[in-house]
């Protein structure tokens, strides 16, 4: 058989053929890498923000938890909140309710007050009557020291300032600044020489000249001032009677009274305590005070006392007091203390004392 031919044009398409599908297929990996390197940065982009959002998802989830306790906390809160606010409101009522109770007892103590101001002027006017129509005997008086007071007042007070040895016993708290709480305050802020010209101050430190010029010759005297702490007036003569004869010492002693200024809180078990301090022990205490006592043997722990709190006080500083020694208690009026003269005036009648709650002018 014959073989067949072959023409040089049929080569060259063949060759041309397969050199464009070659040139297509290089064409198409060129491209298609070309696509997949693309698609590969494309998503990675994508991947990032995805992997960002999801970061951003989470936290949002976490913060949201966050949110919801804090709201729950806030709704808890709330609720204490309100029923403290209603508590306080209740407390707020009961104050309210106990002060109107206060106020009528104070305007019926007033009533009494005036009454009884009015009945000693009437006995005053009938002594001095009496005093007129008797012949006087001039005779000299048994006194060291003279009280001059306003007009010619008869001091029927049955206080006895007598015996061998006196002690006296004067409050020099803050509650001595005023007869009411909103005076007291008022005037514990200002200057010490401001403090001093307390009304009620100044009523306690006549009292206290007026107490020393009763002191028999023959006797023998000491003053103590207290508030948290109690000492002797006269510096270095604690535990150290003084010569009620003597009237340097005397007049030195009501300077020395003059100079206190008042201040802190009232602790009677410290005063009380002084008592036994000195030997001999005294025959007659005189205790000027305006109401029971807001702090024990030791620092008041809280700015606010009861009265209950104030009677165990008190009770405590009681049980300091040496037996057989009779206590008189002149008592300045002071606002918002009901127990205080009960509890006094059980004091003087069971040591066979004497109790005394004078008017604004006495004496």
């Amino acid at each position: 058989m014959r073989a067949r031919s072959v023409t040089p044009i049929g080569l060259s398409f063949l060759d041309a053929m397969t050199c464009g599908l070659g040139a297509v297929i290089l064409l198409f990996m060129i491209i298609n890498a070309a696509v997949r390197d693309h698609e590969v940065r494309v998503t990675s982009d994508l991947q990032g923000e995805v992997d960002r959002i999801e970061r951003e998802v989470l936290e949002g989830h976490r913060n949201l938890v966050d949110l919801r306790n804090a709201v729950t906390e806030t709704d808890h809160e709330r609720a204490l909140a309100q029923g403290l606010a209603l508590r306080m409101i209740e407390s707020v009522e009961a104050i309210r309710v106990e002060l109107a109770t206060f106020d009528a007892s104070t305007l019926a103590r007033r009533e009494h007050v005036h009454r009884l101001q009015a009945d000693l002027r009437s006995l005053e006017e009938d002594a001095r009557r009496l005093s007129a129509s008797m012949p006087s005997e001039k005779t000299p008086g048994d006194r060291v020291r003279a009280h001059v007071g306003d007009g010619d007042r008869q001091y029927l007070t049955g206080l006895k300032v007598g015996g061998r040895r006196i002690l006296f016993l004067v409050d020099a708290s803050a509650s001595m600044l005023g007869s009411t709480i909103v005076n007291v305050i008022r005037r514990r802020n200002l200057p010490d020489r401001d403090k001093v010209r307390a009304a009620k101050w100044q009523q306690a430190l006549a009292t206290v000249d007026w107490l020393t010029t009763q002191i028999p010759r023959d006797s023998r005297f000491q003053i103590y001032t207290f508030n948290t702490n109690a000492g002797a007036v006269v510096p270095d003569t604690g535990g150290v009677w003084l010569d009620g004869g003597d009237r340097e010492v005397l007049d030195g002693a009501v300077r020395r009274m003059r100079a206190v200024v008042p201040g802190n809180g009232t602790s009677l078990f410290h005063a009380l305590a002084k008592v036994s301090e000195l030997n001999p022990l005294p025959d007659n205490l005189i205790l000027l005070t305006d109401g029971l006592p807001t702090v024990g043997r030791n620092p008041a722990r809280t700015q606010t006392v009861s009265s209950r709190q104030r009677m165990k006080f008190f009770s405590r500083a009681r049980s300091q007091l040496p037996s057989g020694i009779p206590v008189n208690v002149i008592l300045f009026p002071m606002e918002g203390d009901p127990l205080a003269a009960s509890a006094f005036w059980r004091l003087a009648m069971n040591t066979r004392g004497s109790f005394l709650s004078p008017t604004e002018d006495w004496p």
